[in-house]
């Protein structure tokens, strides 16, 4: 805090008037009665100053003028002036509003508030990234360094203000932007650093090969591994406390050819589950699941590949069931969310500590409800099965394409398929797509030759099914929608995400199916059909019609093709 303080009072006492005015003024009260006075908003807190804010007014310009920008939503600009009655800063922002077609709000703020927001400029990526190198300039030029001399002196250097402050950045440019995952990754002689957002990878910066090998050294200090193992693959995790909260990275390193690539999960620790609205669960499958959920005993599992968003349906499940007269018991790799009321244990598979070792534990813990994260082999696959035999409801995960397809990979893994039938519930498959931004959503031109494959998808499934999307599609025309691209979608159209599911309920005809058939696909697939199954594509495909994503979004995740000769967005038809 005595850092922040000193440099708050530093930026205070070297920008131009700021100080000047803020110690002139009398107090915030007068300030607030000014700007009362004037008609204009008083800026009293530091605000939460978001990316591609402040380039709307130059630090050049910022400093002589003593204003700044701190909130852009589209063409709305919010702007914080030392003196509103200055004609000259008036005269410079007309200027700007009309090169721009910029709308700007005037806010008064004192010379301390402005001090902090100007100490943003010298945050800027490309500044933090020259620091950084010039900081670590001449290292390879200084001859031959013994080994335990180059470790001290590697270490000196990743710890230099200038590179920690390059990783403060990259962190809080992806904590900002909702990043799950941020690669960092050699690339020729730079190093290139990417952002996963919502399920899509987008270049952030590059910086110099040696500014990011120091910045990887940093990390992996930070994760207490060894700094000097670069030949084989290491796994940590730490913490940081960004805006009063908490989230964890779990940090992964990788060599490759040009050097050594990390990637780092951003786990929020108070992200602790979205609920059924909020999965995306609606029609047929949310009944199946819901009704599932309520099982005193039995399987659930979420099948689909990783990243597909199987714990936090998982976890979501848990917070429905987590209340005092429940005993719920989980094994993870890792813990992802800490949920208060749940005992939550992590495998560590190199001391012995694996799935199967851990659910043999579990059941001597007299647990209501079991959540093992992955069914990863036989043992423990056959583990699960006994737990679900003894009376406990179990969920896991499995990888695999489809819900169908769970049931021959169990068979497969060895379990006999009449443990399998007498023991198995449910089977969901879920992807992620992404969410059109509600702020810049419109409906969309669909070729002909596309609306006649999603009426041939859809042709199958029951007009009552439908129904309970809140959708009629028979004899009306199809709407779809897109996002147009905004800035608070970063131009993508799109924000956030939501699952799509298919969820097969192993009633009596099925159980009969999968012990008769030994759990062969096709037979299953068969009565799925016939019983009416929601697939995944076609859930994809009703909320789609809802406006909640994009066709193309479904294409990307599903298999097969709606857009035989053109592109289901960009084809005018």
């Amino acid at each position: 805090m005595e850092n922040q303080d000193e440099k708050t009072k530093e930026i205070s006492l070297d920008d131009n008037q700021g100080a000047d005015q803020g110690k002139s003024a009398s107090g915030e009260n007068d300030l607030a009665q000014k700007a009362n006075a004037l008609g204009i908003p008083f800026l009293a807190e530091i605000p939460e100053i978001k990316k591609g804010a402040l380039s709307v007014i130059s630090e050049e310009l910022a400093r002589k003028y003593n204003m700044a920008a701190f909130e852009k939503n589209d063409k709305l600009v919010k702007i914080c002036m030392l003196d509103p009655e200055n004609f000259e800063a008036l005269n410079v922002l007309r200027f700007i509003s009309e090169s721009n077609g910029f709308e700007f709000e005037i806010y008064l703020t004192s010379g301390k508030i402005f001090g902090e927001i100007l100490h943003q400029y010298g945050a800027s990526t490309d500044k933090v990234i020259a620091d950084a190198a010039r900081s670590l300039q001449g290292e390879e030029d200084e001859g031959f360094i013994g080994p335990d001399d180059k470790k001290q002196q590697e270490r000196e250097n990743i710890q230099d203000a200038p590179v920690t402050k390059l990783l403060s950045v990259i962190t809080r440019h992806a904590i900002e932007g909702k990043a799950s995952d941020i690669h960092i990754e050699p690339i020729d002689k730079e190093y290139r650093v990417r952002f996963r957002v919502d399920g899509i990878l987008h270049s952030s910066l590059v910086a110099p090969k040696e500014v990011g090998r120091a910045v990887v050294s940093r990390i992996k200090i930070l994760s207490n591994l060894k700094i000097d193992e670069k030949r084989k693959p290491q796994d940590g995790r730490f913490k940081i406390i960004e805006n009063g909260k908490s989230v964890d990275f779990r940090v992964s390193t990788f060599p490759v050819v040009e050097g050594e690539k990390v990637v780092m999960r951003l786990l929020d620790k108070e992200d602790k589950g979205v609920g059924i609205e909020g999965l995306g669960l609606m029609g047929k499958s949310r009944e199946i699941l819901e009704r599932g959920i309520k099982s005193p005993y039995g399987i659930i599992l979420i099948t689909g590949p990783t990243g597909s968003g199987k714990s936090t349906t998982l976890y979501s499940f848990l917070q429905i069931l987590n209340n005092e007269d429940r005993n719920i018991v989980t094994l993870e790799d890792p813990v992802e969310y800490s949920i208060g009321g749940i005992n939550q244990s992590q495998v560590k598979p190199e001391i012995g500590y694996t799935f199967a070792n851990g659910l043999r534990s579990i059941l001597r813990q007299d647990p209501n409800v079991i959540m093992v994260g992955e069914i990863r082999d036989g043992e423990t696959a056959e583990l699960t099965i006994h737990a679900a035999l003894t009376g406990h409801l179990v969920f896991s995960t499995l990888h695999t394409n489809s819900s169908i397809g769970a049931i021959p990979r169990l068979v497969d893994m060895g379990i006999e398929a009449f443990l399998l039938s007498s023991s198995l519930q449910i089977v969901a498959a879920q992807r992620l797509v992404r969410r059109i931004c509600e702020n810049c959503k419109e409906e969309m031109h669909i070729p002909s030759r596309i609306a006649e494959n999603v009426r041939s998808e859809l042709k199958a499934v029951d007009s009552k099914e439908i129904e309970k999307y809140g959708l009629n599609i028979e004899g009306s025309d199809l709407k779809f929608y897109h996002g147009k691209g905004c800035d608070a979608c970063a131009q993508s159209g799109y924000k956030g995400r939501i699952a799509i599911y298919e969820a097969l309920e192993v009633d009596e005809q099925l159980k009969e199916i999968i012990s008769d058939k030994n759990g062969n696909e096709g037979h299953i697939e068969d009565y799925a059909n016939k019983n009416g199954m929601i697939a995944m594509r076609q859930d994809g495909i009703l909320k789609a019609l809802l406006g909640m994503t994009t066709l193309s979004e479904v294409e990307r995740v599903t298999k097969g093709s709606l857009s035989v000769g053109g592109d289901t967005d960009d084809d005018k038809g």
